[in-house]
């Protein structure tokens, strides 16, 4: 499994673009960046929390686990 994420989503529904999201929230233009191309590795808690509270969202509406594809 695999953990991914919906700040695209997210942003699109509330019309915003990275930069936006970066102003809102004090957090880095790259920062952001990563998470929305999910390049991202690891991702803290103060990160879940400043997301979740400009989107007015729970944790499990920001992240969720996919199954990777099984290699034959």
């Amino acid at each position: 499994m695999v953990v991914r994420n919906n700040l695209r989503v997210l942003m699109a529904k509330k019309k915003m673009n990275i930069q936006d999201v970066a102003d809102a929230t004090g957090l880095s233009r790259k920062s952001i960046s990563k998470l929305y191309h999910e390049e991202s590795i690891q991702i803290t808690f103060d990160v879940i929390a400043r997301l979740c509270k400009l989107f007015d969202c729970e944790p499990g509406d920001l992240l969720y686990l996919e199954n990777e594809p099984k290699e034959d």
